[in-house]
């Protein structure tokens, strides 16, 4: 799998994990073992949070389990294209409201990307593809994993051992490559925000 590190280039010194990892697609269709899956929770679990409150949870399916076919279906075409070679797909959800008062927890969601993160680099670590995404059906997924209420879908993850670009579809060929990001000074400011900040 190519480092990030190989392509980008960071314009402050930061850690070298952080610009290797990026997000392919190209899995080879192998499974993975269930405590193989179980390292990417455990970095996962030692996230900050807000009070500690550890707001995420994570629904899984992995391949060739009875579990599989209700993740994957839940997929748009665009990434089952793909996610057909993953090893198991992963949901990530949190929840609204802290267990212990059962008041309104602000930054669930952010604390779930913390999460998240966490999640992907320990991949990243253990030489996995982990792929987030979006492009799944939020109300199917609600309603065919039987979701409360009290808890917000936020997003998949696509988790596989590497495989060749070859097996992607053609378009997809082309991007398999770690990508760039916008310059640190256009995303943040110092002071109130003003309309060059976009």
């Amino acid at each position: 799998m190519i480092k990030g590190s190989e392509i980008r280039k960071a314009d402050f010194p930061i850690e070298p994990l952080l610009l290797d990892r990026w997000s392919p697609r190209a899995m080879s269709g192998e499974e993975i073992s269930r405590e193989e899956l179980m390292q990417l929770f455990e970095a996962a679990r030692w996230a900050p949070s807000s009070f500690n409150a550890q707001q995420w949870r994570a629904l899984y399916g992995r391949r060739g389990t009875e579990h599989w076919t209700t993740f994957f279906d839940l997929l748009v075409e665009a990434n089952k294209s793909w996610a057909k070679n993953a090893a198991a797909l992963v949901l990530f959800i949190s929840r609204k409201t802290f267990e212990y008062n059962n008041e309104p927890s602000i930054t669930h969601s952010y604390d779930t990307g913390a999460a998240w993160e966490n999640f992907a680099l320990q991949g990243f670590q253990q030489n996995l593809v982990v792929h987030g995404m979006e492009g799944f059906n939020y109300e199917r997924a609600r309603v065919e994993l039987r979701i409360p209420d009290e808890f917000q879908v936020e997003a998949m993850a696509a988790v596989g051992r590497p495989g060749a670009k070859e097996l992607l579809p053609e378009k997809l060929q082309k991007r398999e490559s770690p990508n760039d990001r916008r310059k640190v000074t256009e995303s943040i400011l110092e002071g109130p925000f003003v309309s060059e900040l976009k």
